[in-house]
């Protein structure tokens, strides 16, 4: 494919890998500038996968992600040939963050988006104090733990996993909400929340026990509430190879010992 005819835009990380697998590819199949591509091609691992996703997020622009990172759960394998094929044939799963507004201790309002989750955690040597809301009804009074995070499908083998959150799948209508070291209630492992729900983390003893919340990689310190629901309108799409599909994958990661 020469470079006049070409609709891929490819992108990589900062590793030796990537940048190597850049090169090769765009001399092979061409390059053209992001803006003028219908098709991304990430070469990286999944956490470059994702800031391609926010970067072109609700832009139309589908993303294809080749491994050249470490895990790559979300990513295909690395092949330098056929890549003309293998994206026609792939499969798209679209992708919708959360939307976290965060309220700090000052008044200040903060909003941003999350494809993997929203998570909250102390930011001192005693554990937070948090009361949790779904849909304008308190269904925790109060949370002693470390932590807590809501969690998309996309998101929910990353942080979530970690914390022994449910992996869903990519087309689950679901949301997993998931405590960091719950202290009390001990025996609470968390929920699995309508991706419709609106969930409200109110903090309580603020001063003495800060607590710091997260969308993806936006920080926001000293919270004083955080509200998070699925956004209506944002949305992502993947490509995955129909041999190698994310519901294969999430399948096959539940089966692993």
């Amino acid at each position: 494919m020469s470079k006049e005819t070409s609709r891929f835009a490819f992108v990589s990380s900062d590793t030796g890998d990537a940048r190597a697998a850049l090169q090769s590819l765009s001399a092979r199949y061409g390059q053209i500038p992001v803006a003028e591509a219908d098709i991304i091609v990430a070469l990286g691992g999944d956490g470059f996968l994702l800031q391609t996703l926010r970067d072109t997020m609700s832009s139309g622009k589908k993303v294809y992600g080749m491994n050249r990172g470490t895990i790559g759960f979300l990513m295909n394998e690395y092949r330098a040939g056929g890549l003309e094929e293998r994206i026609s044939r792939a499969v798209p799963e679209t992708i919708r963050p959360l939307e976290m507004v965060a309220v700090t201790r000052d008044g200040e309002s903060v909003s941003a988006l999350a494809i993997n989750e929203v998570a909250l955690w102390r930011q001192s040597y005693q554990t937070a104090k948090i009361r949790i809301t779904v849909d304008e009804q308190v269904r925790l009074e109060e949370l002693n733990c470390d932590g807590v995070m809501i969690a998309t499908p996309a998101g929910s083998t990353a942080y979530n996993l970690s914390a022994h959150g449910p992996i869903l799948p990519l087309d689950a209508p679901l949301l997993a909400l998931t405590p960091v070291s719950p202290f009390r209630p001990r025996r609470w492992r968390g929920a699995l929340l309508s991706n419709k729900a609106i969930v409200r983390f109110d903090i309580l003893e603020s001063e003495k026990r800060p607590v710091n919340a997260a969308a993806d990689h936006t920080e926001v310190k000293a919270i004083a509430s955080v509200t998070v629901r699925e956004s209506p309108t944002a949305t992502a799409t993947l490509l995955f190879d129909p041999n190698h599909s994310w519901n294969e994958r999430i399948l096959a990661e539940q089966f692993r010992y």
